[in-house]
Parts: C-alpha cells; sequence; structure tokens
C-alpha cells in the first residue's frame, strides 16, 4: 500500500469509504466488477486479461466486466475508474506503459496518489530481433558492429516501452547506435527485412510470425533470465550488457479510497487464479507469465519503474508527448 503519511487527503477519502461499508467487507463482492482497460480489444493485455478474468469471476461468485477505453495515453480509462465510486467495484489496469506515462505526459491525476495496488497480473519480456538473412545474428556480433559503425534500432512510438528500451540499451552497451521509431510494429519489422535496421525492439507475441516463418531471428531477450517460450535465447545482460534488464508488466489497482479489506480480498482471489496451471500455461502460449505479488510488492515495482524510465526519458531527451 502506498504510504498513508504522506497522503492525508487519501486517509481521509479511505476512511470515509470503510467507515460506513466495513460491515459489508465480508460479503464483497455483491455486484459485478468492472476492470477499465486503457487499450483497444484484441491487444496481448486486453486477451490475457480477459482468461484471467474468466476464472477470477467463478471464484469470486460475481462476473468480472472488461470494458475497454483507450485513448489520451491512458487517461480516458484512469478518469472513468476515478469517477467511479472508490468501493472496490471499479479497478483499472495499468501496465509498465503507465509509468511511464507519469514522466512523458501531462497527466490530470497523480497516479502514485490517486490509486492503490492490486496485484499484478503477467510479466513479459521484449525480444531484439534481426534479419535472418543478415550477419548479425548474435549479440556479440550486434556489439562488435556498433563499435565499428553507428547501429539503427528500430522501435514503435518515441516514449513507448520499446522505444526506451532500445535507448536504454544504446546507452549500456556503449554503442554508436540511432534510435528510430515507427508508427507500428509492421512497419519496424519490413524495415527490419528491408534491411533499413539493424535491431529492432519488440514483443514476443508481436514477433511470432515473424520468428516462427524464418523472417527474422530473436538474438537475445530483455528479463532478467531466459523465457520459457525462447529457452534458446540468451538474455542481453548475459550477452555482454551486463545489468541490463527490461521487464513488461500488467497489474490491477483501484482508486485511491477503497477499503483495504476489499483489495486484499481481490489480491488473494487473483493470486489463486495465476497459480492455476491452465492458466499459466494459456499466458505462456500467448508469450506471456503469469505472476501474481502482493500489494506492496507492486507499490514496489511501480515506483522503480516510474524512477526508472524518467531517467532514460531525461538522458535520451525526449520531449512530453502530447495525449
Amino acid at each position: 500500500m502506498f504510504h498513508r503519511a504522506a497522503r492525508p487527503i487519501a486517509a481521509a477519502l479511505m476512511f470515509a469509504a470503510t467507515a460506513p461499508l466495513h460491515a459489508q467487507d465480508d460479503r464483497y463482492p455483491e455486484q459485478p466488477i468492472r476492470v477499465v482497460v486503457p487499450f483497444g480489444v484484441g491487444g496481448l493485455a486486453d486477451i490475457s486479461l480477459r482468461l484471467v478474468t474468466q476464472r477470477l469471476s467463478e471464484r469470486l461468485g460475481q462476473q468480472v466486466v472488461v470494458e475497454n477505453k483507450p485513448g489520451a495515453g491512458g487517461v480516458v480509462a484512469a478518469n472513468a475508474v476515478l469517477g467511479a465510486p472508490r468501493d472496490g467495484y471499479t479497478l483499472a489496469l495499468f501496465a509498465n506503459g503507465t509509468a511511464i506515462s507519469k514522466t512523458l505526459f501531462k497527466l490530470p491525476y497523480d497516479l502514485v496518489a490517486d490509486f492503490e495496488p492490486v496485484s499484478t497480473v503477467a510479466y513479459f519480456d521484449l525480444v531484439l530481433l534481426t534479419n535472418a538473412k543478415g550477419k548479425l545474428q548474435s549479440l556479440p556480433a550486434l556489439l562488435a558492429e556498433g563499435r565499428k559503425r553507428q547501429l539503427v534500432l528500430g522501435t514503435i512510438n518515441p516514449g513507448s516501452t520499446q522505444n526506451l528500451s532500445a535507448e536504454l540499451f544504446k546507452s549500456m552497451a556503449g554503442i554508436d547506435a540511432m534510435v528510430v521509431p515507427f508508427k507500428s510494429t509492421p512497419e519496424v519489422l519490413t524495415a527490419l527485412l528491408r534491411g533499413d535496421v539493424d535491431v529492432m525492439f519488440e514483443s514476443y507475441a508481436a514477433l511470432k510470425g515473424a520468428i516462427t516463418s524464418g523472417q527474422a531471428t530473436p538474438i537475445a531477450a530483455t528479463g532478467s533470465r531466459r523465457s520459457s517460450w525462447l529457452p534458446k535465447v540468451p538474455t542481453v545482460a548475459e550477452s555482454g550488457v551486463p545489468g541490463y534488464e527490461v521487464a513488461g508488466w500488467n497489474a490491477l489497482f483501484a482508486p485511491a479510497g477503497t477499503p483495504p479489506r476489499r483489495l486484499d480480498r481481490l489480491n488473494a482471489a487473483l493470486n489463486e487464479v495465476l497459480r492455476e496451471p491452465a492458466i499459466r500455461q494459456r499466458l505462456e502460449e500467448l508469450g506471456t507469465q503469469a505472476q501474481g505479488s502482493t500489494r506492496e510488492e507492486l507499490e514496489d515495482v511501480f515506483r522503480r519503474d516510474i524512477a526508472k524510465w524518467a531517467d532514460v526519458i531525461r538522458k535520451a531527451g525526449i520531449p512530453m508527448q502530447q495525449n
């Protein structure tokens, strides 16, 4: 939980919310729960969340409904959650990109003060991909080439996790490189296959087709350990850039002032779902790893990512973006 001593307003809101509802906490939930998602239907976060909420509904005995509200850098979805009663029946899906948005966008709310952590849902690594017909078929080869000439690192939009991961890689690897953002993953992949880009940064789920078809070669993963879906692909850290680690994640949050006992109930139920072998296997097939957390662990992840990406944005000179 976030530190109440530094947040008297949140503490007052919590007291006001919990006092009349305390007797009902043991019966929670008594009506459907809504999870507002800042992405469109069909994306990795959306699909994986729907798999999890289906089982969560069964465990809680109430339907958990996913509602997609994309747009404005997550502001539309966040405002919808903050505008709802703080009773545990409206939640938000945040992702690692949400931590980035605190620095990259001018937000009409405070992500730390105005929201409470519930639990992480899943983690996913990015992969570094090269043209299968090119000569840079390993990270050491890429690093060696980067000491001879300027490399071109392809990503999607400026300020995206992919884009900042490339900026972090460039900085930590100490190579001459230019990070070039494109509007979409297919555009980056086309540039890679055409030879305009030396390496691209993207999630495994988005690149699975290019990998299995043999068009592109994954040479490194950004996580702290090798992923189960690409066990032969080494991490960036073990391949020549010690300390490099980027993990994408998504997690559930609630508006500040939500009764803590209800958040604890959600946390326990969600973690039970995420430990189920069938759920873990299905998410792994999508290229994500089911992983719950305590509320305190999620707070720590969120705060660390906010600080980490703020530093990368500052060093890369990325300007504030329009919502």
